[in-house]
């Protein structure tokens, strides 16, 4: 299946990257994303049920190991599609997908 990221998901992914080179060195914040995207396009293209069922209606959830975060996609059996709609950290406000 194809994997695709939406703006919201890279925009979370920025957002980490950003938040956590506040605190640390930019090298870490970035392996923390690299970890996110690499552990998502290794998983999900060949293991689509992979996640847990999500929170939110037609979503899964990804826990990604060594960091907290969790990828919320969609499945889109019709155009064989996946969609990465957000990446949160675990103890976040859970969003709604479109905001």
């Amino acid at each position: 299946m194809q994997l695709n990221w939406t703006d919201l998901a890279v925009a979370d992914l920025d957002y980490v990257e950003e938040y956590i080179s506040k605190e640390n060195d930019p090298v870490v914040a970035i392996d923390v994303v690299l970890n996110a995207i690499n552990s998502t396009e290794l998983i999900l293209p060949n293991h689509p049920l992979a996640g847990r069922l999500g929170r939110l209606k037609d979503t899964r959830e990804l826990v990604i190991d060594g960091v907290p975060f969790i990828v919320i996609y969609r499945v889109e059996e019709s155009l064989q599609q996946l969609q990465v709609l957000r990446v949160i950290h675990d103890s976040q406000q859970w969003p709604g997908v479109n905001g």
